[in-house]
């Protein structure tokens, strides 16, 4: 049994990742301020003797006597990371540098998890890690691109000046139940857009691509790399290859929701990527990961929550 800290435990990803560390029988420290997490994400797990929350801000010191630590405070929608840009870069340097010192002070491991976005609107595809980029620096999402790509910097220097045992993931776009219903992701969109009868709003053209991994995917890649041998740091791809279109994606949600919606478009925001798709090569030859579920298991498995969600409010 370890004892491992999770920043931004309350949150979408982070409260799987919770799940699956509790039931796997460690000892788990769930630290979140609930800036975008939410205690119901987490309610069923605070019965359990090895598993605490936390009410706590990243952008300032923690101390714990820890295992390993997974780094996931940060508000990933749009929506939320650009209604305080300034908070947001805080959260994901400040969170670094503080986590950091952290590892580095009890010796244990830590895990960046970073983003598909520090490709920005990308110029190679699919993408490679070895690809630098193609990101605005001073554009609306630049608090969110530009503060991961300056976390993965700090980790990288610490490894090599301190000689701490980092892992970063690249994340790319991921879904399922426990998204938020208002978070501006196209999946929640689509899909609570749908159930309402509602419009659904394709933003340009609807061709512009995206490839979507379901959460249990996501979570089997992070727990890999973190098991994963320290002479492997990363950066790594963990995401589906699967290749789909906004129109299709919309199209899919209105099939299985058996909703009446009608598709409407809408100019596209600024410095949204046009395409998004991992090469996840390395995954596969170092972690033997990659994702099982596809797109159409995963979407109806994520309309279910949803609806269930809609009954009970």
């Amino acid at each position: 049994m370890k004892r491992i800290l999770v920043t931004g435990g309350a949150g979408f990803i982070g409260s799987h990742l919770c799940e699956r560390l509790v039931n796997d029988g460690h000892d788990v420290i769930c630290l979140d301020n609930f800036y975008t997490g939410s205690k119901e994400n987490v309610w069923h797990l605070l019965g359990k003797p090895n598993f605490e929350i936390v009410r706590h801000d990243v952008c300032q010191p923690y101390w714990a006597e820890i295992d390993e630590i997974y780094n996931l405070a940060c508000p990933a929608s749009p929506i939320h990371y650009q209604y305080d840009p300034i908070q947001t870069t805080k959260t994901s340097v400040f969170g670094a540098y503080y986590m950091l010192g952290l590892a580095r002070r009890t010796k244990c491991k830590i895990l960046q998890s970073s983003t598909s976005e520090v490709y920005g609107d990308p110029a190679v595809h699919p993408q490679p890690e070895s690809y630098w980029g193609n990101v605005n620096t001073i554009g609306i999402r630049s608090c969110y691109d530009e503060g991961k790509r300056c976390a993965e910097t700090m980790f990288f220097d610490y490894h090599r000046q301190h000689n701490v045992r980092i892992k970063v993931i690249r994340i790319f776009n991921t879904y399922g139940p426990r998204m938020a219903q208002h978070d501006g992701r196209v999946v929640s969109n689509f899909i609570m857009q749908a159930l309402r009868g509602e419009n659904i709003t394709i933003y340009g053209d609807g061709k512009q691509t995206r490839s979507f991994q379901y959460v249990s995917d996501l979570v089997e890649g992070m727990i890999r790399m973190m098991d994963s041998g320290d002479d492997f740091t990363g950066p790594v791809n963990i995401g589906n290859p699967g290749e789909f279109t906004m129109l299709e994606l919309a199209e899919k949600v209105i099939d299985f929701t058996g909703s009446k919606s009608k598709i409407v478009f809408e100019p596209l925001p600024q410095d949204d990527p046009k395409m998004r798709r991992p090469d996840i090569s390395l995954a596969k030859e170092k972690l033997y990961w990659e994702p099982k579920v596809k797109l159409d298991e995963g979407l109806k498995k994520t309309i279910e929550y949803f609806e269930s969600v809609l009954k009970e409010r």
